[in-house]
């Protein structure tokens, strides 16, 4: 029985084991997951109070949250166009070059999403 997948709350328990393996991996080895990170620490308090609905609190920690789900796709991107080799490719740096465009276009949406909440147009 030992080569059978898990199943059933044991699974739950080890993809929650995984998680936290790459968010610990993303922690020690990459400096803009930990600088978003600390604007997230720093911001959710004031868009928790910012907020004047459920709908808009939602939108300003929702729209921080954004910023390190891409950066931990954009470091697992890297991760894996480096672990096939240090050679420049195209398709290497056109992978990278989409991740990182993804972190800021995630950062985008929370600028502008912050502008829209706080400063509606009327």
């Amino acid at each position: 029985m030992a080569n059978q997948k898990a199943a059933g709350i044991r699974r739950i328990i080890n993809a929650g084991g995984y998680s936290l393996a790459g968010f610990a991996a993303c922690w020690r080895h990459e400096a803009a997951f930990r600088q978003e990170l600390a604007g997230l620490i720093l911001l959710l308090p004031l868009a928790l109070y910012l907020g004047q609905t459920g709908v808009e609190r939602a939108l300003l920690v929702g729209s921080l949250l954004l910023v390190p789900l891409a950066e931990l796709f954009n470091s697992a991107i890297e991760a894996v166009v480096d672990r096939f080799g240090g050679e420049q490719h195209e398709l290497s740096g056109r992978a990278k070059d989409i991740g990182s465009a993804a972190v800021f276009l995630a950062i985008v949406i929370a600028i502008i999403t912050w502008l829209l909440v706080l400063f509606p147009y009327r």
